[in-house]
């Protein structure tokens, strides 16, 4: 029972519980970008670059073999064009978090100006120190 009773303080903690919200924003932000990458951004970089598609873009390292019908051949390709795609995503989603995280720290108040506090060991020689001199 301690090892449950432990596991039930763990995942209740504020921390689990928001980054368990976070992922599930996070997924769903996630869709988002990518049809905002693969519906409204691509087509007008394809129409630029004379109606290339980038997630058609591939190198083919070995074609397809469909002559046999028993023996069917997959295609062996590098899909370069696809790694593109998900490069643009990716920088469209640190761009958007990068501008949520500036927002954020914009509202959040500004810690004030608080003078250094000494650590004890420094008070306790600056007393010896200052002791030592009215003996003197």
């Amino acid at each position: 029972m301690g090892m449950l009773k432990e596991f039930k303080e763990f995942a209740m903690r504020g921390n689990v519980i928001d980054l368990a919200v976070g992922v599930v924003i996070g997924g769903a932000f996630g869709k988002i970008v990518t049809s905002l990458v693969n519906d409204m951004i691509m087509p007008p970089i394809g129409l630029l670059t004379g109606g290339v598609d980038f997630s058609d873009m591939k190198w083919v390292l070995k074609p397809a073999d469909n002559t046999d019908p028993a023996h069917k051949v997959a295609e062996v390709a590098v899909n370069y064009g696809m790694f593109i795609n998900t490069l643009i995503q990716f920088l469209i989603v640190a761009f958007a978090i990068f501008l949520l995280v500036k927002a954020i720290n914009r509202l959040a108040p500004k810690p004030e100006d608080q003078p250094a506090v000494q650590p004890p060991d420094v008070v306790l020689l600056t007393e010896i120190r200052d002791l030592l001199k009215a003996r003197q």
